[in-house]
């Protein structure tokens, strides 16, 4: 009766998650401020020019969002969760664990990180050793022995004679945005790297050095807010931003970006794979609401139209670096097919 019962509470719960979930009529999506600006684009055209809702897009930052779609299916949950990094196996755990068991995975395109200051101030040319060595929270001893102390660093001048006697101060994202995840692997490992006693360190100890961000004011955390940042750029001169490239070419008025490794920021830059700060954009969908909540296979199928993402597609007008032909091919006909990711 025991065994009973509980089956009978289980099928009811399912029966009440599915007619919820066919209540809801519009589509839910959370995740990463960089994707944000070009899956709101999306959603824009496809409520206007299909007979379905323009899907509620929210801002939550990657790693905020995969915590909100991993949470179980149903109407509570997002459908869609859009990410400036790839889902990380603890996530993609979690879902498995609360019952999302088929992730889509949708490789968009590519964006780089610009680190940018407003166009009244002296553009920099950065490397990324400079950046690490201005940003860490611990860094290599100045006496040149091999042990690590709190960042001393006060001056760009400080890290780099050739760079300016200003005070270092960096406005940049909070540690659930994607963009901050890529931006401590591709410019602070690489500046860590530089240093063969700490290149040498086990995998945690590395990671720990080499991670860890300034908490004395120097790093400023401005929220999942990419805008916001350009406009605390506009108003302090002195500072230095951390941002999506898209961001940099939208704003192109206002702020511009520094060389990094000698590279500047360009669309060409990286797409050639020049540009050594740039990663991969993507989106994850439920595979279980498709057919649940009106419009998700469709909306799916706009966002990876060639149109839409494609060389020539309106998205690259807003600064998303394209895939290339074969890569394409390859990400529309496993998202159109619904062809869940199976391990990383």
């Amino acid at each position: 009766m025991k065994t009973l019962s509980i089956s009978l509470v289980a099928a009811a719960i399912a029966l009440t998650s599915q007619s919820a979930a066919a209540s809801r009529d519009y589509i839910e999506v959370v995740g990463s401020s960089t994707v944000f600006p070009f899956a709101t684009v999306v959603a824009e055209r496809f409520g206007r020019n299909s007979d379905f809702k323009t899907p509620k897009i929210e801002s939550t930052g990657s790693g905020g969002g995969m915590k909100l779609f991993c949470t179980g299916l149903g109407v509570g949950t997002p459908d869609i969760t859009n990410a400036s990094r790839r889902i990380k196996q603890s996530e993609l755990d979690s879902c498995m664990a609360n019952g999302v068991t088929e992730v889509i995975e949708v490789l968009i395109g590519y964006d780089g990180i610009a680190i940018a200051n407003a166009k009244s101030a002296e553009n920099y040319s950065l490397s990324r050793k400079d950046i690490y060595l201005a940003l860490a929270k611990q860094v290599p001893n100045p006496d040149g022995s091999e042990t690590m102390v709190d960042n001393p660093y006060t001056l760009w001048s400080d890290v780099n004679p050739e760079l300016p006697a200003k005070a270092i101060e960096v406005i940049g994202p909070p540690p659930t945005s994607g963009t901050r995840d890529a931006f401590v692997e591709l410019v602070m490992e690489a500046g860590c790297e530089s240093f063969d006693f700490v290149k040498a360190m086990d995998k945690d100890t590395f990671k720990a050095y080499c991670h860890g961000v300034r908490e004395d004011g120097v790093y400023i955390e401005a929220g999942e807010n990419d805008n916001l940042i350009v406009q605390k750029l506009e108003a302090n001169p002195a500072a230095l931003g951390v941002f999506g490239y898209s961001f940099l070419e939208q704003n192109a008025d206002k702020v511009q970006g520094s060389l990094v490794d000698g590279v500047e920021p360009t669309f060409d830059s990286i797409a050639d794979g020049d540009y050594p700060v740039s990663r991969p954009l993507y989106f994850y969908v439920k595979k279980a609401h498709m057919g649940q909540i009106p419009g998700v296979a469709e909306f799916v199928a706009e966002f990876t139209d060639i149109d839409t993402m494609g060389p020539e597609g309106y998205l690259t007008d807003r600064g998303l670096i394209p895939l290339d032909d074969d890569a394409y091919e390859d990400v529309t006909t496993r998202a159109n097919e619904g062809t869940p990711l199976e391990s990383l």
